[in-house]
């Protein structure tokens, strides 16, 4: 399989084969979707998207985010799917494993009867990626692990910690230069502003983006400046994408046909998803009816009644975004000042999805000519260093620790950052919390946490993700210890003074440092992990 890159004007055919020079250097922004991988490359302000061809020679602007395993070991993309409709088991969506609030990198996946953890199967896609990404024309000449190359990658908005830092190692350790992270749906406000300039003015500077994929649903109010974005808030839901429709019409089909999910080996339900996710591509508004092929029987599902069993799934998108509508215009939901909202996403194509927008909010509602590439297109522009674009983002998500009050007799949550924090960006610093007091305790034992958001009264909002347990000497004679577990908390009544530092980086992790202020002992930790 080669991969190639697509692009919008071909030069006519020469008389003269010229041989190509090496592109150097290479700023290339990719996507990895759920259930597809976007890969796109900046040429001169222009980001066309490389195509990976499949076993039978077709192209194809995506590479499946699917892994099998064969009597070879594991394999991806397309050739997972030729082993899975050949009978291996198949893995769908690790994305949404990631977005788990307990993931860690150890964390298992089962797969054929075998046990994997969900960084080596990440990282070995990956590897697979850029072996691929190796035999493009476009791109030969630039190793993807040096510093030629700039590589910029993406995390939904809503993601914790724990699954931007495993993206980021797996990416690594398949050996790309990764030189920044974004947010999704940020890095869709970039492909708007590219596209859709026009429509941005003095009055109307303000963007919603709506951002629903495979497996994942975000959304983003960014505020425009010429190529100066500034993300005013981030909303999103972990559990609501393309993969929830495909589950749906699914689900449809068997009730049709009379059977339950459990009467399907795992190879019917395989081809059974891999039609449903084809007929739901296929759909356009005009649309009538949808035919699924079942153990030799076509069952016709009518496209209103898919429709109508997906409304709750888009409403669930619409409530989640209805927070950053009301902050359009400083708190009024006066759409004449708002640019455009903006359809992303391979799910946004679904007809149900721009038909409700519009009917909510009307002709500002545009959805990307190219839905599946744009978030891709949008970090091409971010590694494109001569496109000038410039970025201002927020953590998107809440984060404090809980403290023993009174003598241990209550436990308390004290938010530290919220979802409105800013990351650091270039020649810039992010958040940064500084909080100093005496301690009385022999060491410290701190639970932090991240979660959704933070409510009007300081409590964490939503799922909560939590790290592992920090616990830090105060005295002294204690830092020699490997193991602090075992150690009981004393108040002695008097220790030193110590400060706790939370900053916020580039790719929206929490750094944590803390330190003893009478001598200069510190440790610091990015979720849980102490690195200094």
């Amino acid at each position: 399989m080669t991969p190639q890159t697509t692009a919008t004007n071909r030069p006519g055919k020469s008389s003269r084969r010229r041989k190509r020079a090496p592109v150097l250097p290479l700023d290339i922004g990719v996507d990895l979707g759920t259930t597809r991988t976007v890969v796109c490359r900046a040429d001169r302000g222009n980001y066309p998207v490389v195509t990976f061809t499949d076993s039978n020679g077709d192209a194809h602007e995506y590479l499946p985010s699917l892994t099998a395993l064969t009597d070879a070991g594991l394999v991806h993309g397309f050739e997972a799917l030729e082993a899975a409709r050949a009978g291996a088991p198949l893995l769908r969506s690790l994305k949404r494993v990631l977005s788990s609030p307990t993931v860690t990198d150890s964390t298992p996946v089962e797969l054929g009867g075998r046990t994997f953890t969900v960084l080596d199967i990440l990282t070995d896609y990956l590897r697979h990626l850029r072996t691929l990404l190796g035999a493009v024309p476009a791109l030969d000449g630039v190793d993807l692990g040096s510093a030629d190359a700039h590589v910029v990658v993406a995390a939904p908005a809503h993601a914790y910690g724990a699954q931007r830092l495993l993206t980021l190692e797996a990416f690594r350790s398949a050996g790309f230069n990764v030189t920044a992270m974004l947010n999704e749906p940020s890095a869709a406000g970039f492909e708007y502003t590219h596209r859709k300039s026009s429509t941005v003015s003095s009055r109307r500077t303000r963007v919603v983006v709506y951002d629903m994929g495979g497996g994942t649903f975000d959304t983003s109010l960014v505020d425009v400046v010429g190529t100066a974005h500034d993300v005013l808030a981030s909303r999103g839901l972990s559990d609501l994408g393309g993969d929830d429709v495909d589950f749906v019409l699914a689900q449809l089909v068997l009730e049709r046909a009379g059977l339950t999910e459990a009467d399907l080996s795992h190879h019917e339900l395989d081809d059974l998803l891999d039609q449903c996710r084809d007929a739901k591509e296929a759909l356009s508004p005009q649309s009538r009816r949808l035919v699924i092929e079942l153990r030799g029987s076509a069952i016709v599902i009518a496209a209103p009644d898919l429709y109508a069993a997906c409304v709750p799934l888009i409403e669930r998108s619409l409530e989640t975004m209805s927070p950053l509508v009301g902050r359009l215009d400083d708190g009024s939901p006066d759409l004449t000042e708002v640019a455009g909202i903006y359809l992303v996403g391979g799910a946004s194509s679904f007809p149900p999805v721009p038909r409700m927008l519009r009917e909510r909010f009307g002709r500002r509602v545009h959805r990307s000519p190219y839905p599946a590439a744009s978030t891709a297109i949008g970090l091409a522009i971010a590694a494109d260093r001569n496109s000038g674009y410039d970025l201002t983002d927020r953590l998107s998500r809440g984060f404090g620790v809980f403290r023993e009050a009174d003598d241990g007799a209550v436990t308390t949550f004290d938010a530290i950052l919220t979802e409105d924090s800013v990351q650091a960006r270039k020649g810039a610093p992010g958040t940064v919390i500084t909080r100093r007091y005496p301690a009385v305790h022999n060491l410290g034992r701190y639970r932090f946490v991240e979660c959704a958001g933070v409510d009007e009264h300081g409590g964490p909002r939503g799922e909560l993700a939590p790290y592992e347990e920090v616990i830090f000497p105060f005295d002294p004679a204690l830092r020699d210890r490997d193991d602090l577990s075992d150690v009981a908390v004393v108040r002695p009544g008097f220790g030193p003074w110590v400060e706790e530092r939370y900053e916020i980086d580039e790719t929206g992790v929490v750094r944590v440092t803390l330190t003893d202020l009478n001598d200069g002992y510190s440790r610091s930790y990015v979720l849980g992990r102490r690195t200094a």
